[in-house]
């Protein structure tokens, strides 16, 4: 873990949370590599997709929780138009209902996506701990934890081109969710990024940042370990949690 010793400058800060990415992003884990691969069952894939929904869901309350600590109203404005991203509104499905027109495809009943009963309990732990993460530190270090969207649109990307190629279960509509965060993605990190280059400003400071990326990388890691573990090898499936050979 990177301890610092000095004050960065702002393209110096940058370049160390960068540099987590290229070490820590979620696009090193070899389930990853399974999924883009086409290397995975339709059941290893719907795991995937009814477990993530656990994170997709919890998106709007960490802003939420974000929200209620700012006292600056512009960034507050700025901030909100996420919650609106993935929530929706009447005018515009948002990336929660984009998720579920995935899981829709994948044969999954929305009620059981919805209701989380058969995610994993690592999935479940490793999302509310993001959330309350985010609840209890202070802003700079709560909106460093989105940073992880610096990496996100290389990802996507990835995932549209190999799911089309791999999967015959997959149709180009159920991806809507990722091409439409190939804009929203950038568009958020570039300006969580300028955020904390600006506001980062002591060593105590800019040390919860990288702090924080590291958190986040390990957060999104820990729920393909879990994926992992369940649907892959050793195949330990927990008690509850989603089994493929019953939805067959």
């Amino acid at each position: 873990m990177t301890r610092l010793t000095r004050l960065l400058s702002p393209d110096e800060l940058e370049a160390a949370l960068r540099a987590i990415g290229r070490e820590r992003y979620h696009n090193l884990h070899p389930f990853h590599h399974l999924l883009h691969g086409g290397k995975l069952s339709l059941g290893q894939v719907q795991a995937w997709a009814l477990n993530r929904y656990c994170y997709q869901a919890a998106i709007p309350r960490k802003d939420a929780a974000l929200i209620s600590k700012i006292h600056d109203r512009e960034l507050r404005r700025v901030w909100a138009q996420r919650i609106i991203d993935h929530d929706g509104r009447e005018q515009e499905e948002g990336g929660i209902e984009r998720w579920l027109v995935l899981t829709d495809g994948l044969g999954l009943p929305r009620d059981y996506v919805i209701s989380r009963e058969g995610a994993l309990p690592a999935t479940v732990f490793a999302v509310e701990a993001y959330v309350r993460f985010v609840a209890e530190q202070p802003p700079v270090v709560a909106v460093s934890s989105c940073l992880t969207e610096l990496f996100a649109p290389a990802i996507h990307k990835e995932r549209i081109v190999g799911m089309l190629e791999n999967y015959d279960f997959i149709e180009d509509r159920v991806l809507a969710y990722f091409r439409r965060r190939l804009d929203q993605a950038p568009r958020d990190a570039d300006f969580a990024l300028d955020y904390v280059k600006r506001h980062a400003l002591t060593i105590a400071e800019q040390q919860g940042v990288i702090d924080a990326l590291l958190f986040k990388c390990n957060v999104l890691w820990a729920q393909l370990d879990a994926l992992y573990a369940a649907y892959v090898a050793p195949g330990m499936v927990p008690p509850g949690a989603f089994r493929p050979e019953d939805w067959a």
